[in-house]
């Protein structure tokens, strides 16, 4: 079986298919809130990524924070994850929280990873097998954790970069919340916008599951900021700014990172 390594940050399900058999190959369902269910199908041999309760820290008290660097190690490694593993992540939407799994990797120091493009609705729509869900049961990986800091932004940096403007801030949630004209999906979290961010809804990237093609993606950045300027991406929890961050990287832009907590912290800890 071939060692395959993986240099562009979105995969077709057409070169998954033709590289499903390859030796270092481990492919990561990362649909977020998901739960094992024989009931549900895969992608052959797919491994559950659980967001939610193994690679976030569930100490804190906003939903999806960054997990530590020894968490993160530990629980790749549990998935037999190893230093040579060519990773490829998709989610049951499409492109939704795969794209934060990527960008976990990515925070960690890890780059033989790729989204998806589609996900598992691409995937069955092709008409490539599927299999019921099953627990990986594998051997532990030896997968190695190097925190890279300069890519997740925190409370105090948003802070900074709102006051300053050191950093243009794109919010990818819809414009509706953007403005003030839809309420927070989560109860009890006020409406509002970070000082001095813009809006790029998330799904603004998207055609049904997929990605736009690349030069319509860029031009949507080229409109917000240029290439060396320093990027910010924002959204409600941390989830779909790192679709932004996904079609950012495509789009050639290098010096961008995600805020953590997103709306979700800043919505809570700074009053209107």
């Amino acid at each position: 079986m071939a060692v395959i390594s993986i240099s562009h940050p979105l995969v077709t399900v057409s070169w998954l298919h033709d590289n499903l058999e390859a030796e270092n190959l481990v492919v990561l369902d990362g649909t977020i809130n998901k739960v094992f269910d024989a009931s549900q199908y895969q992608i052959p041999n797919t491994r559950l990524f659980d967001i939610k309760n193994k690679f976030s820290d569930v100490s804190a008290p906003f939903p999806s924070t960054f997990p530590s660097e020894e968490q993160f190690q530990k629980s790749a490694g549990e998935l037999g994850i190893n230093k040579d593993s060519a990773i490829v992540v998709y989610d049951d939407k499409g492109i939704y929280s795969s794209a934060r799994v990527w960008w976990l990797f990515k925070s960690f120091g890890y780059n033989n990873v790729a989204v998806l493009d589609g996900g598992f609705p691409e995937w069955k729509k092709a008409g490539f097998s599927t299999e019921p869900m099953k627990p990986y049961t594998g051997k532990l990986g030896n997968f190695e954790a190097v925190y890279k800091p300069e890519l997740m932004k925190f409370f105090n940096d948003i802070k900074y970069a709102s006051e300053t403007k050191s950093h243009t801030i794109i919010d990818a949630r819809s414009e509706g919340r953007f403005k003030s004209l839809e309420a927070e999906p989560r109860e009890g979290l006020r409406m509002g916008t970070i000082p001095n961010s813009v809006n790029l809804p998330f799904e603004d990237l998207l055609k049904e599951n997929q990605l736009l093609p690349d030069e319509i993606i860029e031009s949507k950045f080229q409109k917000l900021a240029k290439k060396e300027e320093p990027i910010i991406f924002s959204c409600g929890s941390g989830i779909t700014a790192c679709v932004l961050a996904l079609g950012a990287t495509i789009s050639g832009y290098e010096n961008i990172s995600v805020y953590d907590g997103s709306w979700t912290e800043w919505g809570s800890l700074v009053p209107e």
